[in-house]
This record gives C-alpha cells, structure tokens and sequence, in this order.
C-alpha cells in the first residue's frame, strides 16, 4: 500500500507532513527558463528502477567556502559611475544583496592600478622616466577614488562582510628593468620599495573602509601579453615574499592574506617551489589559480603536497560566441567553474570581468581585452545580463561565505545497485559498476543547515537525475543543456 500512496502524492506535487522536499531553480540553453523555479519534488523511500543516483553525504566535508563572484575592474566601476544613482543602486543590489532573488555575490576581485580592463594604464606613484621616488611621496588613490572606491563603499554597504582580494598587473615603471609598462621585469633593487608599495595600497583602502582581504603578489606573471603586464620567475617572487613583502606585512602590523601564483593549472610546480622554501611558505596561506589553460586536477595535486595550504580560484573569462541564447554555453561553463574547481579544492571561484559596454569596453590597446564582455554588459542605465551572471547564480545564491562542499557521487567513482534475485524471490543481489556515469555535479552544506546540489546536463539527451539522501530518493528531469541547482533541508 505504501507504494501506492507515495505514487500519487508526487504526482500531485505535494509531501507528507514531515517529508523532506527538493526545490530546485533551472536553466535551459534555449533561455525558455533563467535560473527559474521549478515544482518542488519530495524525497520517497522508493528508488523505482535500476538507476544510478547522485549519492550526498552531508557527514563528509571538505574545504569551507568563501562564495562565488567577480573582479571589479578599474573599467567596471567606471561604467557604474556613469550610470545614475538610483540605477546603479538597483544592480549592485540584484548582484551583492542576500534577499531572495538577489545574487549574494560574496567574493570580489580588484586590480592594483590599472589592468587590462581600465581606459588607460597607471598606477599609484606613476614618474617621469628616468625619476623615481624611493619614499612613495607621490603614492596616491586619485583614479580610484573617481569609481572603484565609491563603487566597493556602496557594495559594502550592501553586503558588509564580502571577502574582498586585490592583485596587480604591473609594478610603477620606475621600477622596472625597463620603462614600460607592458612586460620587464622588477629590478631587484625596488623589491623593498614595491613592498611597501602593495603594502601602503592595503593601508590607504582601508582607511576608505575597504578591507583587502588577500593579496596575489602578481596576476599571471608568466604572461607578459597584457598591457600592463609583470613576468615573475617562481624564484624571484620567493625571494620578494620571504625577504621583503612578508616581513614588511609583519612590520605594519598588516594581516593581509598574501596567495601565490595566480596564474594557468598548467604549472603547478609554480607554486609549490615556493612553498619548498620555510620562510616564504610562512608567510602564504595558499596558491591561486586561473584556467585557460591545463586541467583544475593540477589544484588537486598542489593540495595533495601542500594539503596545509589552501586553493584559490581568481580568474576566468566566459563569454558565449555561438551567435544562440546567451544561456546557450551554461552547461559546460558550469561543469568548468561551478562543478570542477570546487571539487578540486578550491574556496571560491571568480570569474572575469564585472561589467563592460556593448563593444567590450573600457581596455587598454596593445594588450588589452576586446572581447571580456563580463556578467554584465552596460549601456548607460541599460543592463543586459550575459553567459557569466547565470553561471554564477546557481551557486552564489544559495551557497554563501561558510559554506562546505560535501561529497555527491562524481561521473567516475564507482557506484551500483541491488536488484532482486530471480531465482531466489525476496534475495536481494548488488550489481556493481566501474563508472557511475551520474552527471557532473557538486554539494554544498551551508551555515543555516541546508543542502546544495548543483548539476550539468552536458549530455545531448534529457536526463533524469535521481538524488540519494539518507537513504531516501528525489528525482527530477533535466533538459540536455541545462543546469539545475536543488535544495533541501539536512
């Protein structure tokens, strides 16, 4: 009888008094649904068939979350300061506030001085060539007291606790082997001066009420492309951390986060060769990562040598060229950023670029970005949403800073099931499988008890997708393309 009772309810979409049910928001490829709610499905004791399910364990977690989000580009905030007040008001808070239907975007990103996404390149204490200034006399936030600042005071005052990281493009060209902005080396003579240079940066935005929780010591330091642009050898950035930035953050009484790298996975004995050194792997709490280039499983290994120190992930362009829907590429791009970068141990995921206009603009020339479109494309007051803002929705919303990911089933782990004897009625027999073959997905546990399960259809077919819970079973249907992201109570 059971049975036939439980069939029914479903049907009719409702749960027993007690029973735990499933909400989940959808996306579909063809933009028919937009991170939309769906009709809740509630959890049965039944499994029904012979399929394999998502198994979640809310018991085994892993790292804890710092939150979803994006860089705040010099040329972001830019635009957002020329949009009128009130307008500007209404997107920061769909993309930073933590009410129902609002993003929660709970990481940001800024660049120290100019990047590759500002009108023109400067930094704090820019000099004529052939003159410098060893005691940073000069050293000012003019430029980004006209949009970064205002802009990262009023998302403040909308989500006060956000975790706020910074990294540069360049060091002043003063500084430099050469004087130019785009690609020579730090002299090693200014590795004092820049030190306190990065570390006057933190303590002048912090007296703008703006808190700078971790600091890369240079975005993508073997790519000298960008314009601004600084290589780095692993080498010498150990020596700047251990004999000059460490020490100057402990002499300022600076409690800054300092990360390494922040570059491709391709390389990431990067990293780990500084870790090798004592000294300079006091001084970092962990290694930063980007992904145009090799696989996320190289976070993986820096985790499994260094399982002390933690993973960060702080950049990554999406946009869609495919002419279609622009949520036509969310599957894919959530199964790279969502799904596998949390499970290869990273604590949060930032992907590039806030805001750009209808041409991708503002960028630097010989070197800047021309197609970083962003989350957000920004005409005016006009605000289109894009690819990157839906990919981010299905976890920043409902997985906030404090967050733990928790084991779900991967594509690869092994999996079965038990299916009744035919010869022997009521014997119950296991068959076992190699693959699951579950789609790739990812769970998280946050701080006011619930479960977060995300979810890439990148196959060609519509699947059903049954979720295991404590032993009882949800199951919903998931459109080929789509991303659905499903929550309960634990």
């Amino acid at each position: 009888m059971k049975r036939l009772i439980l069939i029914p309810l479903l049907f009719l979409g409702l749960a027993a008094s007690g029973q735990r049910t499933l909400q989940q928001r959808v996306t579909t490829p063809d933009g028919e649904k937009l991170y939309s709610a769906a009709p809740d499905v509630a959890f049965v004791d039944e499994r029904g068939d012979r399929s394999v399910p998502i198994i979640v364990d809310g018991r085994q977690s892993y790292q804890e979350m710092l939150g979803f989000g994006f860089s705040l580009t010099g040329g972001s905030a830019e635009l957002l300061m020329k949009m009128d007040a009130q307008s500007r008001s209404r997107i920061l808070s769909e993309l930073f506030g933590q009410d129902p239907g609002q993003l929660n975007i709970s990481v940001v990103r800024l660049t120290v001085g100019a990047s590759d996404m500002n009108s023109f390149v400067f930094s704090y204490d820019d000099m004529p060539e052939g003159e410098t200034d060893w005691n940073l006399k000069h050293f000012s936030l003019s430029q980004d007291l006209k949009d970064v600042v205002p802009v990262m005071q009023e998302i403040l005052s909308i989500h006060p606790d956000i975790w706020v990281m910074a990294s540069p493009w360049s060091a002043p060209a003063w500084m430099k082997e050469e004087y130019d902005v785009r690609g020579p080396k730090l002299r090693r003579e200014c590795y004092d001066v820049y030190a306190r240079y990065l570390a006057r940066y933190i303590v002048e935005m912090g007296k703008k009420g703006i808190r700078i929780d971790a600091l890369t010591i240079q975005n993508e330091p073997l790519n000298s492309r960008n314009t601004p642009s600084m290589p780095w050898s692993p080498e010498d950035q150990k020596v700047f951390i251990r004999d000059c930035l460490g020490p100057q953050f402990e002499k300022q009484g600076i409690g800054t986060d300092i990360l390494l790298f922040d570059h491709n996975c391709d390389r990431p004995d990067y990293p780990l060769s500084i870790l090798e050194d004592p000294k300079a792997a006091s001084y970092a709490v962990g290694s930063a990562f980007h992904h145009y280039m090799g696989d996320p499983s190289a976070m993986t290994q820096v985790h499994q040598f260094r399982p002390d120190k933690d993973i960060y992930f702080t950049e990554q362009m999406i946009v869609d060229r495919s002419g279609g829907p622009v949520t036509r590429q969310i599957a894919p791009s959530v199964k790279r950023m969502l799904i596998d970068i949390p499970r290869n141990w990273s604590r949060n995921v930032i992907l590039w670029n806030l805001a750009a206009d209808p041409e991708a603009n503002p960028h630097t020339g010989n070197g800047g970005c021309p197609f970083c479109f962003g989350a957000i494309t920004l005409d005016g007051n006009t605000v289109t949403r894009n690819l990157a803002y839906y990919v981010v929705a299905h976890a920043s919303a409902l997985v906030p800073k404090g967050s733990f990911r928790i084991h779900s089933t991967a594509p690869d782990d092994p999996a079965g099931f038990l299916f009744e004897d035919e010869q022997a009625p009521g014997a119950m027999r296991l068959m076992r499988y190699d693959r699951a073959g579950v789609l790739p997905n990812v769970a998280f546990r946050t701080p006011d008890g619930r479960v977060v399960l995300v979810v890439a259809n990148t196959s060609s077919s519509v699947q059903r997708v049954k979720i295991q819970y404590n032993g009882q079973f949800a199951t919903v249907t998931l459109p080929s393309g789509a991303v659905g992201t499903y929550e309960w109570a634990l």
